[in-house]
């Protein structure tokens, strides 16, 4: 009887932990990934791992972090098996060029796109910062940096992605 007791328990405390944090882990396998459906998939494999690794989380309040990290090893883990087909956006069919048509507003996918150029070091911990809202301390425990290190990748993601909108803004 004990054992169905403790069974309700642990899926009461993962519901609760992953209720409040599902559409952050999604969020950010979506940034990780750029790809809704991969980002699906890797939140699922994380909560399967965050289920099955339930009892190494010792404090509720360190569960943001501790799934966010779990996310972040899954998308490795996730592009580490497999291999994406790509397609070559020059040979594209007359009929499948709306595939490519441009969004209305610009601005926002002139910032969009010059932020998913920057190197996943510099991208990934301005996005906790701007997007996701993270301190730098939880930048640097989620990243597994000190908080200095994630300091300087901030300062050089903003200056990069300056110099990205700016040369794009020359273009024009």
């Amino acid at each position: 009887m004990k054992r169905s007791s403790t069974g309700r328990g642990r899926r009461r405390k993962f519901d609760e932990i992953v209720g409040v944090f599902h559409q952050d882990m999604y969020r950010y396998a979506l940034w990780l990934s750029r790809n809704k459906a991969i980002a699906e998939d890797v939140v699922q494999e994380a909560l399967l791992r965050a289920w099955k690794s339930l009892d190494a989380l010792r404090d509720t309040a360190a569960a943001k972090p501790w799934l966010l990290t779990i996310v972040r090893r899954e998308n490795a883990r996730f592009f580490e098996r497999r291999r994406l087909e790509t397609v070559d956006i020059d040979n594209l069919a007359p009929s499948q060029e709306a595939m490519l048509a441009e969004v209305p507003d610009e601005q926002l996918e002139d910032l969009r796109e010059a932020i998913s150029e920057l190197e996943d070091d510099y991208r990934e911990p301005l996005v906790l910062q701007v997007l996701m809202g993270y301190s730098t301390n939880e930048i640097a425990a989620l990243m597994e940096l000190k908080q200095g290190a994630v300091l300087t990748r901030l300062h050089r993601a903003r200056l990069k992605l300056k110099d990205c909108v700016e040369r794009r803004e020359a273009r024009r």
